[in-house]
């Protein structure tokens, strides 16, 4: 497991306003990339706290890093990048900022639809998304529409999302399959496991990534992250960048991955 050198950058860009930096200024990761990247996004309300700010502000902030990093992996060609936006146990947290993540999310869906569509990204959620605001999911219907026949890098936004209640529901699927359709308990293995999960048809995590200082996985892909190798900072959300995520590919790319046998001489 690595960790990143703290900073205390006060560099954010304004989430209104798109990235400047050419494409060819970024330098591209020594190493192997991951097929699938996905990042624990925390730390955008303590980031706010510790400078005076509302905690809402964080995460208003927070969604200029999105930006950024969601044009770095689809500049890099990754085959997928997975956010944790808003957890299942989140529901806890006041109305007031809930209320806000909702309208931070439908405007995101609204207002990034034509560099979804420049940047050819293909859009899934993963979650509980049918509990959504009727507002939201229908801003999450309309752009999933515009952006169905993109062939880019798969956008995967978890909204209250859980991994083990991820689970649960694969594992409700598989029950119901072999009471109305006679599947045998004996031909469920991993590979049909995974089949009825919300990430069905993506390759596993290759690389973890989480802001904030924090060392966990908070329920986050727990079937997928198996054999995922994992890059924590100390920065939080607001603060990361793209020489961030860079340093994490570039990590990534010198680490042997074994999955549980060796390495040949």
């Amino acid at each position: 497991m690595s960790t990143s050198r703290p900073s205390n950058s006060d560099n954010i860009l304004n989430p209104e306003t798109p990235s400047t930096s050419p494409a060819a200024a970024d330098p591209t990761p020594e190493g192997n990339l991951p097929r699938h990247v996905a990042i624990i996004m925390d730390g955008n309300g303590r980031w706010a706290q510790g400078r005076g700010l509302p905690r809402i502000e964080g995460h208003r902030r927070g969604v200029a890093t999105v930006r950024r990093t969601t044009e770095m992996a689809s500049r890099l060609k990754l085959e997928a990048l997975t956010l944790y936006c808003l957890s299942s146990e989140n529901w806890k947290r006041p109305k007031t900022e809930l209320d806000f993540l909702m309208h931070l999310l439908r405007q995101y869906l609204i207002e990034e639809r034509r560099t979804l569509l420049e940047q050819n990204l293909r859009l899934r959620f993963i979650g509980r998304v049918d509990r959504l605001d009727e507002k939201v999911l229908r801003e999450v219907e309309r752009t999933q529409k515009l952006c169905r026949d993109n062939t880019g890098t798969e956008l995967v936004l978890a909204v209250d999302y859980g991994g083990r209640d991820e689970i649960a529901r694969a594992t409700r699927r598989l029950v119901t399959k072999a009471l109305e359709e006679g599947l045998s308990p004996d031909s469920i293995d991993e590979k049909l496991v995974a089949e009825n999960l919300d990430t069905q048809g993506l390759a596993e995590v290759d690389l973890m990534i989480r802001t904030g200082g924090d060392m966990r996985i908070s329920n986050f892909l727990l079937w997928q992250v198996s054999y995922a190798e994992f890059w924590f900072t100390q920065k939080c959300w607001p603060e990361f960048e793209d020489e961030d995520f860079q340093q994490a590919l570039t990590d990534f790319g010198e680490r042997t991955r074994r999955f549980g046998g060796l390495v040949p001489n």
